[in-house]
């Protein structure tokens, strides 16, 4: 390896993790340097076999690493092989100056033999202290998803970092909300040149003024006086932007399959939800905002009552992430059935009226659970839906790539509502600035038939929202 005078340049050796976690890793690195450890290909040659997500991303990354070595020059593979880099804009290879390294010889351990701890990652370790002796002008950096490997390897003085290019927000409190308040002085600013109007029974205003620029197709809008003015952005030009005032679902009157929205963003949930034009929304909210019993109650009257959609489709994932639905006896539907406790409590709320008798309520449900359809994500790839409304729960736990799988599922005609908590990642190396959902969120904002909407306010029970708050 060539010595680089240059104090910017780096020599990054990467771990096992990154590469599982994201196969094009190699290419992330622009102009610096990268450095791929043997025990790492030995690790993901032990990883290949198999149908889950993390055999696919290690064949992936394999090959990556056939097609380049491929077209290198194999007599100058110790002086690295040119690597290209992503072009984030266009998605596109472009040729980068950075090199990619194997480790071609055994290089002399500097670890405490009495070291303790687990032998790979000692391995590496090893690999990293040796790399920034012989190359003391480079700084060498280990990166790894792997929060107990970077904690050993700063005990040793090893720069260490985590993977940050598939992190789509520097903080996620700086994540889209989907709402946004008015000043006071809105009409005063924006009013100027206002124009209004009715279709359809629904009312739209154009407004101008310096506010526009900072809103998105299908924000929400509202004053926090006592006006209780509230409207959705639906076509924005420049500094000028056509708004229509928001329906209210809060009264009896104009409740959806019998349940009525308790606050301005379940509310404004409902709007997104019951509009046809909108074809992908996304829900955040902790426990007990009402994600899920919004969701069925607009996809059961979409699809029973106005049958714009043949059948609710509603999945999740598993856990543990990737692997099978395991060997419950029964079809992939009563497979899944363990994992929907949060789909049956919801529809049990849905099929029970007061003045209904037994019968009326049975007779319900059926009409309910023969719309609904219950899918495995692991039987996703390859799949079209057409027509259907599909429900994707616990969504924070699927990576970026898993939801673009899932989303380039829907045909003409479907409509997917994402639904996650940010705050209750279980997917090992997913945080809340590199979740699938806050990557969904960030990408989809701009989109005029996307819409995003965060519930703040917990409403399942007064015990349930001071157990969110203060446990």
């Amino acid at each position: 390896m060539e010595n680089n005078n240059s104090s910017d340049k780096r020599l990054f050796v990467l771990d096992t993790n990154v590469l599982i976690h994201d196969p094009s890793a190699l290419f992330r690195f622009q102009e610096h340097d990268v450095y791929v450890p043997m025990i790492v290909l030995e690790e993901l040659d032990h990883l290949k076999k198999g149908v889950s997500e993390v055999a696919r991303n290690v064949r992936q990354a394999s090959r990556f690493f056939d097609d380049l070595i491929r077209h290198a020059d194999l007599h100058a593979i110790d002086n690295g092989i040119p690597l290209p880099h992503i072009q984030d804009a266009a998605r596109q290879h472009q040729q980068g100056t950075g090199r990619l390294f194997f480790e071609v010889r055994r290089m002399k351990s500097l670890l405490p033999e009495s070291l303790p701890g687990d032998r790979p990652d000692n391995s590496i370790l090893g690999t990293v202290l040796a790399l920034s002796k012989e190359h003391p002008s480079i700084q060498v950096i280990l990166v790894s998803k792997d929060i107990n490997l970077r904690i050993k390897a700063s005990v040793l003085g090893i720069r260490a970092e985590d993977y940050y290019s598939d992190q789509v927000l520097d903080d996620i409190d700086l994540l889209y909300s989907g709402a946004s308040e008015l000043p006071v002085s809105f009409w005063e600013t924006h009013g100027n040149k206002m124009e209004s109007w009715k279709e359809h029974g629904r009312t739209f205003y154009k407004v101008s003024g310096p506010l526009v620029q900072e809103w998105h197709a299908n924000q929400f809008l509202y004053l926090g006086d006592e006006s209780q003015f509230e409207a959705i952005v639906r076509k924005i030009d420049q500094s000028e932007a056509v708004i229509e005032l928001a329906r209210d679902f809060r009264s009896p009157q104009h409740s959806v399959w019998g349940i009525q929205a308790r606050n301005r963003e379940q509310n404004f949930a409902f709007n997104v939800l019951l509009d046809p034009e909108i074809d992908f929304v996304t829900l955040l909210g902790t426990a007990g905002t009402g994600k899920t019993l919004l969701t069925l109650a607009a996809g059961l009257t979409l699809a029973v009552e106005q049958k714009l959609y043949k059948e609710i489709v509603m999945t999740r994932e598993t856990i543990p992430l990737g692997e099978d639905i395991g060997f419950l006896p029964g079809s992939e539907e009563e497979k899944m059935t363990p994992w929907m406790g949060a789909l049956l409590d919801n529809l049990e709320l849905l099929g029970s009226h007061e003045d209904a008798s037994t019968w009326e309520r049975a007779a319900t449900n059926n009409l309910m659970l023969n719309r609904i359809k219950v899918r495995s994500l692991g039987f996703m790839r390859g799949r079209t839906f057409l027509n259907r409304y599909i429900i994707l729960d616990e969504a924070q736990n699927l990576t970026s790539k898993q939801m673009k799988t899932l989303i380039t599922r829907a045909g003409p005609g479907s409509k997917i509502v994402c639904l996650g908590n940010i705050a209750q990642i279980d997917t090992p190396y997913l945080t809340g600035t590199t979740s699938g959902l806050t990557y969904a969120v960030d990408r989809f904002k701009v989109w005029p038939y996307g819409a995003h909407i965060t519930l703040r306010r917990g409403e399942r029970s007064r015990l349930a929202d001071y157990a969110a708050e203060n446990l």
